[in-house]
């Protein structure tokens, strides 16, 4: 098969995908965004584009190491690049993300987790990687549609807990310690809460917690629940 691309490379320490990070293009149209993935001179790529009318093409070959996450790190773990498969969602940042998009993405990252053992907590966004950075794939995607169909995950229903606990949380479910902790909670609020504002609160914390205590670095390595087949599109 071929990929039209060339710009990858190869994975850095003999490192394999253990992440899926969700991206959108910010450019005004699909085609903008697949000439720039795979212009040379613009030194950027990734493995998938999906366009709003359910289009995915491969770009770059899963085994390789496309450029599309830059500096960032996940659960204290760098080099983004060489542990993730990156998907590009065609969307300009300012509007909704189609219903045909959303399907294909949900039949892209099907395969991808089964193909990699990729469990759903490592589908992160663009933002979770590089808070303060990056704001991609931003409020208006549906990680709880994502989590409903197994492929991420999503906070339980709990009490609010002390807000001071919400920062230690954030880090040990995966976010950068390498940043403000104002940013961490950015970050945070766009995926999971992007209406609430002002400084960390009990929902905040209590949402934290919950993930961390079942898909942080220290919550074991349980088997995952089996993922409901996706509908088809």
């Amino acid at each position: 098969m071929a990929f039209p691309s060339p710009n990858f490379g190869e994975r850095r320490g003999g490192l394999r995908p253990s992440l899926v990070v969700i991206h959108y293009t910010a450019m005004e149209s699909c085609a903008a965004a697949r000439d720039r993935l795979c212009d040379p001179t613009a030194e950027v790529s990734a493995h998938w584009l999906i366009s709003e009318t359910g289009s995915a093409e491969a770009l770059v070959a899963e085994s390789a190491r496309a450029w599309h996450a830059g500096a960032g790190s996940w659960a204290g773990q760098g080099d983004v690049n060489s542990r993730s498969i990156g998907i590009e969602l065609a969307n300009r940042g300012d509007h909704p993300f189609a219903e045909p998009q959303i399907q294909a993405l949900e039949r892209v990252l099907a395969g991808v987790l089964g193909r990699w053992g990729i469990p759903p907590q490592g589908v992160i966004a663009h933002s979770d990687m590089a808070p303060g950075r990056k704001a991609d794939p931003g409020p208006r995607f549906d990680w709880r549609r994502l989590a409903r169909a197994g492929l991420s995950v999503w906070p339980g229903a709990v009490a609010p807990a002390d807000a001071t606990g919400f920062d230690a949380a954030a880090l040990a479910f995966g976010y950068p310690a390498d940043v403000a902790p104002v940013l961490r909670l950015e970050a945070f609020r766009l995926r999971f809460r992007p209406w609430a504002s002002g400084p960390a609160d009990g929902t905040d914390a209590a949402l934290a917690q919950d993930l961390a205590r079942r898909f942080g670095s220290s919550a074991g390595d349980p088997s995952p629940e089996p993922r409901p087949a996706v509908r088809p599109g």
